[in-house]
């Protein structure tokens, strides 16, 4: 069998188990990393089933997610700005995946999605989502020179000129686009809070809430500035088909907000409740890749050089 279908082979058991029966992790993350090997300490305390199993796929080489070391970041005068464009009708429903909540758009036509940047085609929005931790001193898949933020939102996109669909940019070439923002502690987001309204409809796993229109370009940060690298899904089936774009600036939210993803649960109704908390994967090596910034810096900065 070749190392490509093994690994097709894999991908697609491993998202048949992506939303399995839920355990709580850790209550305070800790981390250590450094740019060739970088994880979390989780010491004896029992993982999240969706960590039990293989750490990364057979032969990975491109693994997310990584701490991004700032001076170490290539300048790359190339990178154009992204061009986003979200249609705000085409979101569809808000629902508890029993390790996340996540919210669904409608991905048939050409309406809500992003090009530019680094992408060479056009990516369709599938759906956003957000990772957080226990308390507020980490919960973010990314880090920045080792430090992590209080919770990280994903905005997921599949390659609509390449794949008939997102089943098949999953496990493609170049399939899918990322684009990852930073939440921090500060003032209250408006635009989120009509979200977290809805959250207490959707507490436990399997649980969905329809959603009236949401343009999820509300949700980034002014400033455009972002690194990007070739990486991988951070959740089974962890396949490498993912363009990381991941915004310099981070968003600020009020601590109540970021309060209101720690109500729901992991568990579905009638079982153990279960408080849904550091749905984060471990950071990943980086290996052999590089990190590209889209914008330079004259403190210790990135290097600039072409590719």
């Amino acid at each position: 069998m070749s190392g490509r279908n093994a690994w097709k082979i894999l991908a697609f058991s491993l998202v048949e188990q992506m939303w399995a029966p839920l355990w709580s992790r850790p209550m305070k993350p800790e981390r250590w990393c450094s740019q060739q090997s970088c994880a979390r300490q989780t010491s004896t305390n029992t993982l999240h089933p969706l960590r039990t199993g293989p750490v990364s796929v057979p032969g990975g080489t491109r693994q997310s997610p990584i701490n991004i070391q700032w001076k170490d970041s290539i300048y790359d005068p190339r990178l154009k700005p992204l061009r986003v464009s979200y249609d705000a009708v085409s979101c569809l429903y808000v629902w508890n995946t029993g390790y996340l909540f996540q919210v669904e758009f409608d991905d048939v036509t050409e309406a809500s999605g992003i090009s530019g940047g680094p992408l060479e085609n056009h990516y369709r929005l599938k759906q956003f989502h957000f990772h957080w931790g226990a308390v507020n001193e980490g919960g973010s898949e990314h880090t920045v020179d080792g430090h992590a933020y209080p919770a990280e939102l994903h905005l997921v996109h599949w390659n609509s000129v390449k794949y008939r669909n997102y089943k098949e940019a999953v496990v493609g070439e170049n399939g899918l686009a990322v684009i990852g923002v930073f939440l921090k502690l500060g003032v209250h987001h408006q635009t989120l809070q009509s979200l977290v309204d809805i959250l207490p409809k959707i507490k436990h796993k399997d649980a969905r809430a329809a959603m009236g229109p949401f343009d999820p370009s509300s949700l980034l940060p002014a400033c455009r500035d972002y690194w990007t690298y070739a990486g991988s899904l951070t959740t089974p089936p962890l396949t490498e088909s993912v363009t990381w774009i991941i915004q310099k600036e981070p968003v600020e939210v009020a601590p109540s907000q970021l309060s209101a993803f720690r109500t729901l649960l992991f568990s579905a109704l009638g079982e153990e409740e279960k408080m849904m908390v550091n749905n984060y994967r471990p950071l990943q090596p980086l290996m052999n890749r590089k990190v590209w910034a889209s914008f330079q810096t004259t403190n210790e900065g990135t290097r600039s050089l072409r590719r």
